[in-house]
């Protein structure tokens, strides 16, 4: 540790002081998959869900990251890795805070998930695997993104340039091909609910 660094942390209040306050466990709930998969869609969507049930929560996704804390990041290896540690570290900090974070990235691949297991701590992190096709995401196209590839405007697209390896050990495997928006949505209301709720 830099010799000019005094911690703090023995001084501050801990996550439970603040899950007290706030009513609710501090989780960061990890959405992976393809892009199309309907990852965003289904954090908006739980974020509504647990705001209207008196909870706090952010979600965290490519908007909000890549314009401003990840702005200078690309899609290379390297840069892919250190995207989703900067997230991870981030939503490290919102777990501490008490908050719940809904995190929304495609994480394509094992060593990037247990990278962000191993940063946030596996007792605070809920892994959803968002499970689509890329034919099927490629259908939606809901960006615009595939049209994109497909005029090679996009290096490096994940499942067609670089790969996808598919979770094995995700928490939960929400398959968007088999389910609607509004099944999707309350199979994974009912999977994080009562695991943000706090202990009485």
């Amino acid at each position: 540790m830099d010799e000019n660094l005094h911690p703090i942390s023995d001084r501050l209040l801990t996550q439970a002081d603040r899950e007290v306050s706030l009513g609710q466990k501090g989780k960061v709930v990890w959405l992976c998959g393809l892009s199309g998969s309907g990852k965003s869609t289904l954090a908006i969507a739980l974020e509504k869900s647990l705001y209207n049930a008196g909870k706090h929560v952010y979600v965290l996704d490519g908007d909000n990251i890549r314009t401003g804390l990840n702005a200078g990041l690309g899609f290379s290896e390297d840069d892919r890795r250190e995207n989703i540690r900067r997230i991870a570290e981030v939503s490290k900090l919102f777990a501490d805070s008490g908050m719940i974070t809904l995190n929304s990235f495609i994480t394509p691949t094992e060593e990037l998930r247990t990278l962000a297991r191993e940063v946030i701590g596996k007792e605070n992190l809920i892994e959803i695997y968002v499970k689509a096709s890329f034919e099927t995401c490629k259908e939606r196209d809901v960006k615009g993104l595939y049209a994109k590839v497909e005029k090679g405007l996009v290096p490096n697209f994940t499942g067609k340039d670089s790969g996808f390896e598919e979770p094995e050990t995700s928490d939960l495997v929400i398959d968007t091909e088999a389910q609607s928006v509004e099944e999707s949505l309350q199979s994974l209301l009912e999977f994080v609910a009562p695991r943000v709720e706090r202990d009485v």
